[in-house]
């Protein structure tokens, strides 16, 4: 492919979208932003909705008339009420011949680890167990095409039996639920005289065992909740799980706990949520509450009667590393309301472990972490929220890649396993949501075009456009019909913009700056460069409309290109517009975890920005309902 042809795909995947009915959605500028300095760093990129007129074709009065339409909206992705797979009965008959009934005899029944079901199956009893489709379809299969019982021996339960019950039992620990796998013993003194019940207690607690087992497998690979039934901004393929090869190695196993342990994901990420977890568990949630009189604002180097609260609230928010490099400020502190420079120190390294600017000033963000933030048991629950949508990732997630956080502000570079750096971004506003999914680098484009989607067209510009519809031209941008350029004024925006496109040419006032870094997908969500630095100095940073800013783009931009800082700054000097490719394919996680660990494993905590969190424990909910089915 040629570079010309290279550009032209790169520039037609520009628009930072968000997209229902496959309308798009894009990042960029508010229109204040836009209107700064009479220029736009704003691009319109193809109108999927629009069918021009040109002007000599329709009057003015014509378009007035039309002014008393309203103009369109384009809406983003929904949240869905969460449905989670409803189980079905384990279709244990079809194992059964009709024509034979009797018991378990003892003299058929193997003294081994299992049983042959060629001498137990013409006298199996039907039993009642539910289990999600794909289960009850692996359980059914293997009873079907087996000789041989997994949890029952001529003794009753077997040893493997009580192995897996106890992994199933210890759930929590890894962020399931244990009363979704929850099976009861059947009676270890069973009435001798009714070998029938203790026949069909037995192959119950086979069947249930089994359905328990797989859905625990399944669970600890892929997670309970499928995450593109929350809502439009998830996209994931689920992963899928071959419980049938698994099941068949449980079976053939010695070591169930063994096997059953490796399913659980083992990368350091989730490493790390366990064992925060398993910490606070053991953790009494007995911290007190530091009141911070509202409206509290402390600047260096100026007394304030909020002073002794702040220092108070570190003593207990603080880290243990933090209290310790503070140790001898912390000491001597006796409540003083002057903010001295030893105290500013103290607070900067509070506001740096916990995502802030570290600026010492003590405003609105600060205080909520110092008077509130988590509980423990709010922690927990982010956890175990963070650990069921790290199922959701590569179990690997790949020796060199980048990471964005949403809910922490953040993009990382990981090189050989390890953060080589990481840098403030801004994501989408709550009603521009950033969505949650993975990708591939594969493009660095310098010098872009930037096109401004249908959202930002219909929603922000049209009104303007309406009464002034020669404004782009004014403003430098490149407007065309069907491929052929036009005056901004020749379009009629009242009308359908199929076939209208518009795009801002590379400039000092670019909305996408110096570079984009491209990874194509759905959603034409990007990084790029942004001429808004500003924004990068909140603490808040949920400013776009779904497209990732970068505080660095060259660094990062060098990092995947493989290449120097010094070498993109002088493709960015050449001033033409250029699309390099990534050597290699570099995973992307545009990733929303209010719980993760930072680079030394230690896990930080975030608000949730989107509420993306309530709608998880919506879906928990959901799902312990429908599994609570009693056979």
């Amino acid at each position: 492919m040629t570079l010309k042809k290279t550009a032209a795909i790169v520039t037609l995947m520009s628009g930072c979208a968000l997209t229902t009915l496959h309308v798009g959605h894009a990042d960029a500028m508010t229109l204040m932003d836009l209107f700064r300095r009479n220029r736009a760093p704003e691009t319109l990129q193809t109108l999927p909705e629009v069918a021009p007129a040109p002007a000599q074709e329709q009057s003015a009065p014509a378009r007035r008339s039309a002014s008393s339409s309203p103009a369109p909206r384009v809406v983003g992705p929904k949240y869905y009420t969460y449905k989670a797979e409803a189980p079905r009965r384990i279709e244990t008959d079809r194992l059964v011949d009709p024509v034979v009934t009797g018991s378990l005899r003892p003299d058929l029944v193997s003294t081994g680890n299992t049983t042959p079901l060629s001498d137990i199956r013409p006298y199996m009893p039907s039993v009642t167990a539910y289990a999600a489709p794909d289960v009850a379809k692996t359980i059914e299969a293997y009873y079907a095409g087996t000789d041989a019982l997994i949890w029952i021996d001529a003794a009753g339960v077997n040893d493997r039996a009580r192995a897996a019950m106890a992994v199933l039992a210890d759930a929590a620990s890894i962020g399931l639920d244990p009363q979704d796998y929850a099976v009861t013993l059947p009676s270890e003194t069973p009435d001798a005289t009714d070998m029938a019940a203790r026949e069909k207690s037995l192959v119950s607690f086979e069947i249930r065992l089994s359905a328990a087992v797989m859905t625990y497998v399944q669970d600890t690979v892929r997670g309970r909740i499928d995450p593109n039934a929350i809502s439009g901004y998830h996209d994931f393929k689920r992963k899928d799980v071959n419980l049938a090869g698994k099941l068949r190695v449980i079976a053939a196993s010695h070591d169930v706990a063994a096997f059953l342990a490796t399913q659980t994901p083992s990368n350091p990420e989730f490493t790390a949520l366990r064992d925060e977890l398993k910490r606070l568990e053991a953790t009494a949630d007995g911290q007190p509450r530091i009141e911070i009189p509202e409206g509290t604002l402390l600047k260096p180097g100026i007394a304030d009667p909020g002073m002794p609260a702040v220092v108070a609230a570190i003593k207990v928010k603080g880290s243990d590393a933090l209290k310790t490099d503070h140790a001898a400020t912390l000491a001597a502190y006796q409540g003083s309301e002057d903010y001295t420079p030893d105290l500013v120190a103290l607070v900067e390294g509070f506001q740096k472990e916990n995502g802030l600017k570290p600026d010492g000033i003590v405003g609105r963000a600060s205080i909520r972490i110092l008077s509130g933030g988590d509980s423990n048991a709010d922690k927990i629950a982010k956890l175990r929220i963070a650990m069921e949508q790290a199922r959701w990732l590569p179990a690997d997630l790949g020796s060199r890649y980048v990471f964005i956080n949403q809910p922490a502000f953040t993009a990382s570079y990981h090189d050989a396993g390890v953060e080589q750096f990481n840098m403030r971004v801004v994501v989408g506003s709550k009603t521009n949501q950033t969505y949650f999914f993975e990708d591939q680098i594969q493009t660095v484009e310098f010098n872009p075009y930037w096109g401004v989607p249908q959202s930002i067209i219909i929603n922000e510009m049209l009104p303007k456009l309406r009464s002034d519809p020669g404004y782009l031209d004014r403003l430098g941008y490149q407007v065309e019909v069907a491929g052929r350029a036009v005056s901004s004024y020749d379009v009629d925006w009242y009308g359908s913009t199929k076939g209208v496109s518009v795009r801002q040419p590379p400039s000092d006032d670019n909305a996408l700056g110096e570079l984009k870094i491209l990874f194509p997908n759905a959603h034409a969500i990007y990084m790029h460069d942004t001429p808004s630095k500003s924004f990068f100095k909140k603490d808040m940073r949920a400013l776009s409309h779904g497209c990732v800013r970068l505080a660095d783009p060259r660094r990062m931009a060098a990092a995947v290109l493989g290449t120097t800082v010094d070498d993109v700054a002088k493709q960015i000097a050449g001033g033409r517009n250029k699309g390099v490719s990534v050597p290699g394919r570099i995973p992307v996680y545009v990733a929303y975890f209010t719980a993760w660990p930072d680079k030394d494993g230690r896990i930080a905590y975030f608000d949730d920005v989107y509420d993306r969190d309530m709608y998880m424990n919506r879906a928990f909910d959901a799902t312990r309902q429908v599994r609570r089915i009693e056979g």
